[in-house]
């Protein structure tokens, strides 16, 4: 078998390079899946960059800035986001008329530099929140690299090979999430005061370090672009695309683009069923912390750590789900792991709503601050000792007439949410990528990458609107509506998503 033939039921982030048909194919092949293994690691590095401060966040801009509240904060989760939204666009179509290395090389140094303005933030006399946030924004735009990672790997593997490189990339942007909140927890030791590097006028403690290690990330990122990545295409076969040329003069790679056309409305029916998988998990991830402490009277303290290794165990099953997509796919189709996977996460949020008899603890304390959006960060915060009020707040009417939801239940979705949104995830973007076949797809992944943005800049504002003043029923009852609505939308379009190649009779499905 020749290497073209390799499916996508190769093992995570392995390719197999047995069985070449000539030295200089061999070579192709090696360079080809070396480049696409510099994609996983940018793609793994930039959710580490996200992930990697998110915890100690809320306590970094207490520090430095007294006048920063809770609403505050809400703009600088939400600054990352919409960084990302801007810039995937403009990344994407830079990467359609230039060689990929200079989007991918730009917007990593637009990143490294803005994780230097993040440590440095404390400097100013006024204003430090204000550092912070554009510095989080930066961050952000950096990341819309995200396009331009997506679009190369489309465009470098087969069709065959599409889905098993797509889910391997999610696997590292999934092991992102995970190790970017254990490596600040592990940098933690250096503690608030750290030590200060008095020519550069630089405090590495706590709060910084997990910045400035990131920043070297992107270091080693920029030189495994410039030093390893090339540039490769390939027809929807695995072959080498003559089409590209390199111009003595400025190095501009010029794509051939099919005369054929993109059908634009399973292009827009993929943008729609994206933004609603990203949007569902935004609200679970955006959630778990204030819905466990108003539930099971847990404290800030105990709701990181459990809410932490939970967070955790679902990555490692991201992972997992994964390697089972890859082979599902293989077996049975995109389309049908994909309706899967929405099923198994509308099952996810039907589980968390209400029932019984029981209802949760009353906090009759009244909390200065004691929003939504406050209780999740503050949750990082040690109680420097005092007695610290439990339970679901009177503030939120809803806490005396509705049921409370039991540890069981949470588990129970925490699990299945685990399993539906990584399925969804990887196929709802691999069916996406194939959809768009030979077309240079920088633009269109960056509409895509926005589309997730946007959703993980709403749902966070959506739920913490609906939950605090309606409750969990209403919430979830919502989240359930939208899925619901995107089975139907994927079923009604369900004969369009399909493979470029497949739609324009060159290969039968």
């Amino acid at each position: 078998m020749s290497h073209l033939d390799s499916d996508d039921t190769t093992p995570l982030l392995r390719d197999d390079s047995s069985g070449s048909s000539g030295d200089s194919q061999d070579e192709d092949y090696k360079s080809r899946w070396r480049s696409i293994r510099v994609m996983y690691f940018t793609m793994f590095l930039s959710s580490v960059g996200f992930t990697i401060v998110i915890t100690s966040l809320w306590p970094y801009l207490q520090k430095i800035d007294s006048s920063a509240d809770a609403s505050f904060l809400g703009w600088m989760v939400a600054a990352y986001s919409l960084g990302q939204m801007v810039a995937s666009p403009i990344f994407g179509l830079w990467s359609n008329h230039r060689l990929r290395r200079e989007p991918l090389v730009c917007s990593i140094f637009i990143n490294l530099s803005a994780n230097i303005y993040y440590a440095y933030a404390y400097l100013p006399k006024t204003n430090n929140k204000y550092h912070l946030l554009m510095s989080r924004v930066f961050v952000g735009f950096g990341a819309g690299n995200v396009a331009v990672v997506r679009s190369y790997v489309a465009g470098a593997t087969s069709l065959k090979e599409r889905t098993g490189a797509m889910a391997n990339m999610s696997a590292c942007q999934a092991l992102g999430f995970i190790l970017g909140p254990a490596l600040q927890a592990c940098l933690s030791f250096i503690g608030e005061q750290g030590v200060t590097v008095n020519f550069i006028d630089l405090h590495l403690n706590m709060y910084t370090t997990p910045a400035l290690l990131a920043a070297v990330f992107g270091l080693i990122n920029i030189l495994l672009v410039l030093l390893v990545l090339k540039e490769h295409h390939v027809d929807e076969d695995g072959k080498h695309v003559r089409a590209i040329n390199y111009t003595s003069e400025d190095g501009v790679a010029i794509i051939e683009e099919s005369a054929e056309s993109i059908d634009q409305m399973a292009v827009l029916t993929s943008n729609i069923l994206f933004f609603i998988v990203m949007f569902i998990f935004a609200v679970f991830e955006t959630i778990s912390t204030p819905l466990s402490m108003d539930m099971f009277a847990w404290t800030r303290r105990e709701a990181v750590l459990y809410n932490g290794i939970i967070m955790c165990g679902i990555g490692f099953e991201s992972i997992l789900v994964f390697v089972v997509v890859k082979v599902a796919a293989h077996r049975f189709g995109d389309r049908p792991v994909l309706l899967v996977g929405f099923f198994i996460a509308f099952c996810g949020f039907l589980i968390l709503l209400p029932w019984g008899n029981h209802y949760p603890k009353i906090q009759w304390a009244d909390l200065k601050n004691n929003s939504l959006v406050s209780r999740m960060f503050a949750a990082t915060v040690a109680t420097n000792g005092t007695l610290e009020p439990t339970g679901c707040p009177y503030e939120q009417t809803w806490c005396q007439y509705t049921p409370a939801i039991h540890l069981a239940q949470y588990i129970s979705s925490d699990i299945l949410i685990g399993v539906g949104y990584p399925a969804c995830n990887v196929m709802s973007y691999t069916l996406y990528s194939k959809i768009l076949g030979p077309t240079p797809q920088g633009v269109y992944m960056g509409w895509l990458t926005a589309s997730g943005s946007g959703a993980r800049t709403l749902g966070p504002v959506f739920v913490s609107h609906v939950y605090t003043l309606l409750g969990p029923r209403w919430a979830f009852s919502l989240i359930c509506s939208m899925v619901v609505g995107a089975v139907i939308i994927l079923i009604s379009t369900y004969h369009r998503l399909i493979a470029f190649s497949i739609r324009h009779g060159r290969v039968v499905e």
